[in-house]
């Protein structure tokens, strides 16, 4: 790409590459792509001539939209097509109370191989960058509107493209532009023990949002192969070292499977875990993914499982299905070639 990608730019850099005076000018310029413009010329506050020297130098987005679905509960996906023909999916999320919730990407394609999840069926094929995970966020606010927060849980591991991702949360929260507050923002991991204290001793100040699954070690192994490197013992004392750090409450999350991680004695190893943690327990009854060989669990399996939990003491909220008509749920994002046809 000959042009540059705005997207990503603070203010100082948006001046540096284009060497504006007097300087207010790149405040101008990252006000407006904040603000969601798509072109040089709804710019208005800037001159016709200056409008023309970045149309010819950079871009406004260095991706597009190339499908847009939506599902009856209101969940919108977007399947995004970058420069070199890989295509990502990010998602937005309303609650009951009408909150919007952008579930963004960070890479193409997962390299982390969760046996219950589609996208980890496909391998890796490269780190987004710094502007294609902020331009996700930017289409979902042009779809949608303003949006209430961001959960970096999309496709891939935040935590093993760590530089673009504080570049993009940079961007977003400045207040020169966006301004979204970074109490708004979660970080989800599998449990990369060396992101998790790189999170906690470089910033930045966000919610940390652990895929625990299970809190028995060999079970976790053949379900998530990355905890292979990744010990629960190690996991845990990573866990407590950022709750110390940061003074923020840690999410653990669960992928109900039935039959496989719901048992009395999976129940009482995530107390175990838990015990002592600033912690709440997120529970994902697992959405079906074509191909896979689990099952969700009914209501009755899901109850009983809940009740152990909150009888050991853990604050639990069972998640509800959103987005699973278009495969926008948790776990069914894994479209990654544009070539290829839809997923849903």
């Amino acid at each position: 790409m000959n042009k540059i990608a705005l997207a990503a730019l603070l203010p100082e850099e948006i001046c540096s590459f284009f060497s504006l005076s007097p300087s207010f000018r790149g405040n101008q310029i990252f006000q407006w792509i904040g603000k969601g413009a798509d072109s040089f010329d709804a710019m208005t506050n800037l001159s016709a001539e200056l409008r023309t020297s970045l149309a010819e130098k950079a871009i406004l987005r260095s991706t597009r939209v190339s499908d847009v679905l939506k599902a009856d509960d209101g969940t919108i996906k977007l399947q995004i097509e970058t420069e070199d023909d890989l295509a990502v999916e990010t998602v937005l999320l309303t609650d009951k109370a009408g909150r919007k919730t952008a579930c963004v990407s960070c890479q193409a394609g997962c390299a982390m191989g969760c046996a219950f999840c589609k996208t980890g069926t496909l391998g890796l094929a490269r780190n987004l960058t710094a502007a294609e995970i902020v331009e996700q966020f930017l289409y979902l606010e042009k779809h949608a509107g303003t949006l209430d927060n961001i959960v970096f849980m999309g496709m891939g591991e935040p935590l093993l493209n760590l530089d673009a991702l504080r570049k993009a949360i940079a961007v977003l929260t400045d207040k020169r532009g966006r301004n979204l507050s970074s109490r708004r923002i979660t970080v989800s991991t599998v449990g990369i023990v060396s992101g998790i204290y790189d999170l906690a001793d470089k910033g930045p100040a966000v919610r940390l949002a652990l895929s625990l699954t299970t809190a028995d070690e060999e079970t976790r192994k053949e379900l998530m192969p990355a905890s292979s490197t990744n010990s629960l013992r190690d996991l845990r004392q990573a866990i407590s070292y950022y709750i110390e750090k940061t003074g923020k409450r840690v999410t653990l999350e669960a992928v109900l499977l039935s039959g496989k991680n719901m048992s009395e004695k999976n129940a009482d190893s995530l107390i175990a875990f838990a015990k002592d943690l600033d912690v709440h327990v997120n529970l994902i009854p697992w959405n079906p993914v074509e191909g896979l060989p689990f099952a969700t669990p009914d209501a009755r399996e899901t109850a009983q499982f809940v009740s152990r939990l909150e009888k050991g003491g853990l604050n639990v909220t069972l998640r509800m299905h959103r987005g699973k008509s278009i495969s926008g749920a948790c776990g069914q994002l894994g479209k990654t070639n544009v070539k290829d046809e839809c997923c849903t």
